[in-house]
């Protein structure tokens, strides 16, 4: 369950975008999207795969 302390005089707006960030965090969303279809292993070893490429790729622009 997710809490999140609303101190006195704080606006309602900022408390809902604490429980929004909190919320996403979790992963909830995200979760229940890639169970709304079943991938294959290999396909998700791929995707995995290709994810890491892309992600060293940005890592060398930056050096």
């Amino acid at each position: 369950m997710i809490v999140v302390p609303v101190k006195e005089g704080e606006n309602i707006e900022r408390a809902l975008k604490k429980f929004k960030r909190k919320f996403e965090r979790t992963g909830v969303v995200k979760e229940l999207r890639a169970r709304q279809q079943f991938d294959k292993p290999s396909v998700l070893k791929r995707l995995a795969k290709e994810h890491a490429v892309y992600v060293q790729q940005l890592h060398r622009c930056e050096d």
